[in-house]
């Protein structure tokens, strides 16, 4: 008697159209999540995923920038444009980085030209964005031999094309294995922590930087800490 019951149950609610295109329009926001994933990520993956996985990038870019000027400037240096120890330039690059370098990841040396180029272009999209905004960009070249105006050099531009082979030779494919060990509510509240954190503290360093910005006397920008 249960089992007919539960089975009216469900035919009574299936024959409701509103009932049937809700189900149906779950299904295929489903399925178009389960597409943004295959883009960033070789198999679908859930957004959350995806969130802690830009962290995770950026937080490595974080340790090589401060690594990079240890070595170049003898001292330890906070890198990151906000406070938090992400340099989120390096998020953006490494997922973007993969979707766009996919068609050519069979190929390694096409791979590292586009690479090379990509990042190199969004190096110099970057920092006159932040020209805009600020006034000034947070890295210098200037001391770099065939550099462009502080903001590119041919050291950097040779650098991104094999940062663009590791990517897809393990980089990629570490991250989002030790993204995916990690439970699946924790990793939803991970991404949802850092979300919230980061937004708060990068408001406040862009505030802080805009104003700085335009109370400044000097009428050329000054390239100062790196904001990658």
């Amino acid at each position: 008697m249960q089992n007919r019951s539960r089975c009216g149950f469900v035919e009574a609610v299936l024959r409701r159209p509103a009932v049937i295109l809700a189900i149906a329009a779950t299904c295929r926001k489903t399925e178009r999540m389960d597409n943004v994933g295959t883009i960033f990520y070789t198999a679908p993956v859930a957004p959350h995923v995806l969130i802690n996985a830009f962290f995770l990038y950026s937080f490595l870019g974080w340790v090589m920038e401060c690594i990079v000027i240890r070595r170049e400037k003898g001292r330890w240096e906070n890198r990151g444009f906000a406070h938090l120890p992400f340099c989120i330039i390096y998020g953006f690059g490494a997922m973007l980085g993969f979707a766009l370098l996919r068609p050519f990841s069979g190929n390694y040396v096409l791979l590292y030209l586009v690479g090379a180029v990509l990042a190199t272009l969004f190096e110099y999209l970057t920092a006159r964005l932040m020209l805009r905004l600020f006034g000034t960009f947070w890295w210098d070249y200037t001391n770099k031999p065939f550099n462009y105006k502080g903001i590119l050099c041919l050291e950097s531009t040779l650098g991104w094309g094999f940062i663009a082979l590791l990517l897809f030779a393990f980089l990629h494919r570490l991250v989002f294995r030790a993204v995916l060990l990690i439970p699946d509510r924790v990793g939803l509240a991970a991404a949802f922590l850092l979300v919230c954190a980061y937004a708060v503290d990068f408001a406040v360093s862009a505030y802080q930087a805009y104003q700085n910005a335009h109370t400044s006397t000097e009428a050329e920008p000054v390239p100062g800490r790196a904001a990658r």
